[in-house]
């Protein structure tokens, strides 16, 4: 290496050096995914309740991390059910099961901005997001209405939630609770809507709350009294009895990855991976030219290409899986429209394909196309190669009109 060569070569590695240390330094965004864990520290997560839950309660909260149907194959499960997440979305089967437990007298408590279908149509019930015609945020405030329970000011959770809340009721069947309303720069809840409720189911009860950010580590770590309105949603369970802390229908389930993924998800980690590759590129580079090695003769290998094809393609025929990631990429397309064009995804009638339509820049005979191709893959019972690949060309292109407005 001459001496030009090593300037670069030092200088180049300065200048790595230095850019290495900006971004270790720089501070890192905080993570606002609703997780909904018990083991997650991130504003949504829920470490600091379930560490408050699990203290007040020590062994009688258990952590289940089956499917409920699974779950209540068992007898002798009895107690409070408690759901905790962003979505809750029971299929039929679930459900059946749960309404089954329920009526011979256990609890089932459920907190979250949207409900299943088949929870909502049993119950009788609707519900719909609260806003502000005039602001671009909506802060939820809310408060309980028991006269032991109400505050006496709402809380006011600073930042720009979902403020879900039930726009039809069975009055005879159910009872309300507690109420939200969007903060109007008041102290009062002025405009109540109801969102939480409890209704009895045989021998049982079902309660349903729907700001399941109540329970987060940024409420309960921003103000005293968002611990007292958990507090007093609490009351409502029987904690004489077991609790069992829903741990399957979770945003934030941790899914297995990759050593590789681990390393790269690490800043640190990843730079010093990086590191390692530009040296071993440099050192090729700068060493390889240097100390050519002759290139030894070796035997000509049989053309094995044939049997390989066989086996890659045999390991794609037994897992020709697409139906569960057909119904991902449309289970992911409807959280997008509910986070980014804020749009309730509860009905998806000619009134939400309007909505769809305006707020994506989409044409509606665009938007009542995707929808029709979506409901139709719904109702299969197997998805091919081909239906993927349609559903994500056409939310795709979809797409494209709503990221180029943005």
């Amino acid at each position: 290496m001459n001496r030009i060569q090593k300037i670069i070569f030092i200088g180049f590695f300065l200048v790595l050096a230095l850019l290495v240390y900006m971004e270790a330094t720089k501070p890192q965004p905080v993570n606002w995914f609703p997780s909904y864990v018990n083991t997650d520290k991130i504003p949504l997560g829920t470490k600091v309740f379930f560490d408050l839950f699990e203290e007040k309660l020590g062994t009688q909260l258990q952590i289940i991390k089956e499917s409920p149907y699974v779950v209540l194959e068992d007898s002798t499960f009895t107690g409070t059910y408690f759901f905790l997440n962003d979505e809750v979305n029971f299929d039929e089967a679930e459900f059946n099961k749960l309404q089954e437990w329920i009526t011979k007298g256990n609890t089932l408590f459920v907190s979250a901005n949207y409900l299943s279908y088949i929870l909502k149509d049993t119950l009788k019930i609707e519900t719909q997001t609260a806003w502000l015609r005039d602001k671009i945020e909506t802060e939820p405030m809310l408060n309980l209405i028991n006269s032991a329970l109400i505050l006496k000011e709402p809380i006011h959770i600073k930042r720009n939630l979902n403020i879900s809340y039930f726009e039809t009721l069975d009055t005879l069947k159910q009872r309300v609770l507690g109420v939200a309303q969007p903060n109007n720069d008041t102290l009062k809840i002025t405009k109540p809507k109801v969102n939480f409720i409890e209704q009895k189911l045989g021998d049982g009860k079902i309660i349903l709350h729907l700001q399941p950010e109540v329970f987060s580590n940024y409420a309960l770590l921003n103000n005293d009294e968002n611990l007292a309105y958990t507090q007093g949603v609490l009351s409502y369970i029987d904690t004489s009895r077991p609790v069992y802390w829903d741990s399957h229908y979770k945003s934030g389930t941790p899914l297995s990855v990759s050593p590789l993924k681990f390393l790269l998800a690490n800043k640190h980690f990843k730079w010093a991976y990086y590191i390692l590759l530009i040296g071993v590129l440099l050192f090729v580079l700068f060493e390889g030219k240097r100390k050519q090695r002759s290139i030894p003769i070796f035997e000509k290998q049989k053309n094995r290409t044939y049997e390989y094809t066989q086996t890659i393609a045999g390991m794609y025929l037994d897992k020709k899986e697409y139906s569960p990631i057909v119904k991902k990429q449309i289970a992911l397309f409807m959280e997008y429209v509910r986070t980014q064009l804020r749009i309730p995804t509860q009905t998806t009638d000619n009134e939400f394909a309007k909505k769809l339509a305006a707020r994506s820049g989409n044409t509606l005979e665009d938007t009542n196309e995707l929808l029709t191709f979506m409901n139709s893959l719904t109702n299969l019972t197997f998805h091919s190669e081909s239906h993927l690949k349609e559903l994500y060309t056409k939310i795709s292109d979809f797409k494209k009109y709503t990221d180029g407005k943005s």
